[in-house]
């Protein structure tokens, strides 16, 4: 506990992609009002699993169906530990038979390449680690590039010359952008419509190039690395659960096989949340949301112990919209020479790997906050949180505490604060009431 407290890894690092190309509150307001570019290129991990066995490595860890999984489909992949903890979720793409493609943050892979190196499958692995992980020039597999907004589809059909594909949420066709063939996965982020583009390398600069002068008429804007982490508050994805790898005896051998500079051992532990029992930090698919895509129909690990909280009582996931006067109150403490709160960044207030603060009401802890920041779209500072379902509730009305206790840890992140109590009201998650009536349901559909 001490070390991820401790650890000098700030958050979560979206490199190359410069800060702003604009300014973020413009950047955000357009993936709400017309169109946006996501260069996603270099900010995670991709891993390239091929042979006969990959289908059954997969969903001997996955929680989710794989029933009428096949090529041309891609899902969200959620990995457990053997207790029902997540190590984490993922986005998995079926490029072609024998063929997959695991793109995110890193601890999925790692848990899936241990698996396939220990338990004796035909299949070879090739990892094509981010940009901020590598050393040298960068230089990687594929680009990767998300369209997304109101007018997503007209970018598309101006750059295409062709009217935009008719394909299903989470299914990937083939597109010809600026003479390439380009691969294009239905997807969609904050809650709009919109496309994942992916392909060779060499040629991202040029479907970049095509994609963004395409856009012009439509209002696209190129999103930098500041502002792209906060859109997960208005569609609601919690990006960063601990990895439940910390502890019991039957993963001892995982952590074993660890590096000692990896990912796990290198990440941040913030918040007020406080707890000497790593346990307490670990998350059930439940807690996050995706109770939805757990399904019994095979055998992975965690199967057991979902299978007996599934109809238990769950922390229900929310957003909470924090109180305006009391965030600017906040704020306004940096005018002060002493006892100033720990300081919001805008747009996102995430400081760690892995945020944890803690949420009350009278006086009692009733759920977790994982990750805060600011939508110029709402007008309002949001967290994404986990409250126990008796508090969960729209309008219920919690207190979030920000900032760490004794003033701080050693993170180079944490300036000497105080603690600070902000009043919030749960909300619903996603908060965009466009992501809650769309994407969402987009999303439930496709994991079946």
């Amino acid at each position: 506990m001490t070390l991820l407290r401790n650890s000098q890894t700030g958050p979560y690092v979206y490199p190359v992609v410069p800060s702003e190309f604009s300014n973020w509150r413009d950047e955000q307001i357009a993936w709400q009002q017309t169109c946006v570019l996501y260069n996603q290129s270099y900010h995670m991990t991709d891993m390239y699993l091929r042979g006969p066995d990959g289908l059954r490595v997969l969903s001997g860890l996955g929680v989710n169906s794989f029933h009428g999984f096949e090529p041309n489909k891609a899902k969200q992949f959620v990995v457990c530990n053997y207790d029902g903890y997540v190590i984490g979720d993922v986005i998995l793409f079926y490029l072609e038979k024998d063929l997959f493609n695991i793109v995110g943050r890193p601890s999925v892979h790692n848990w899936v390449q241990y698996h396939a190196e220990t338990g004796g499958y035909d299949v070879q692995l090739e990892r094509d680690e981010r940009s901020i992980a590598r050393p040298g020039p960068i230089v990687r597999r594929a680009y990767r590039y998300q369209v997304q907004g109101p007018n997503a589809m007209k970018v598309i059909e101006k750059v295409t010359g062709k009217p935009a594909p008719d394909v299903k949420f989470f299914h990937m066709t083939t597109i010809s952008v600026a003479g390439h063939k380009v691969r294009a996965l239905r997807h969609g982020m904050a809650g709009q419509p919109g496309l994942e583009l992916f392909g060779p390398w060499d040629e991202g600069d040029e479907v970049k190039a095509a994609i963004v002068d395409s856009g012009k008429e439509f209002g696209l804007r190129q999103v930098g690395a500041r502002a792209y982490s906060s859109n997960t508050l208005e569609s609601g994805w919690i990006p960063s659960p601990m990895p439940a790898i910390y502890s019991g005896e039957k993963m001892k051998p995982y952590r074993q096989w660890l590096p000692a500079n990896g990912y796990e051992a290198m990440a941040s532990l913030g918040g007020s949340f406080y707890s000497d029992k790593i346990e307490d930090y670990y998350l059930t698919p439940y807690d996050l949301g995706y109770g939805p895509i757990i399904k019994f129909d095979h055998d992975f690990i965690g199967r057991d112990a979902l299978e007996k909280i599934a109809h238990q009582p769950h922390r229900k996931k929310v957003t909470l919209a924090l109180d305006n006067v009391d965030v600017t109150h906040a704020l306004s403490t940096m005018f002060q020479k002493k006892n100033r709160a720990k300081y919001f960044d805008f747009p996102s207030a995430v400081y760690c790997t892995l945020p944890y603060d803690k949420v009350m009401l009278d006086g009692k802890v009733i759920g977790i906050s994982t990750w805060c920041g600011y939508s110029a779209n709402e007008g309002k500072m949001l967290t994404l949180a986990m409250l126990d379902e008796q508090y969960s509730a729209p309008g219920t009305e919690v207190t979030f505490v920000w900032g760490e206790e004794a003033g701080g840890s050693l993170k180079s992140t944490v300036e000497r604060h105080v603690q600070t109590e902000i009043r919030a009201i749960v909300s619903p998650v996603p908060y965009s009431e466009v992501a809650r009536t769309s994407y969402a349901v987009g999303w439930r559909t496709a994991q079946k």
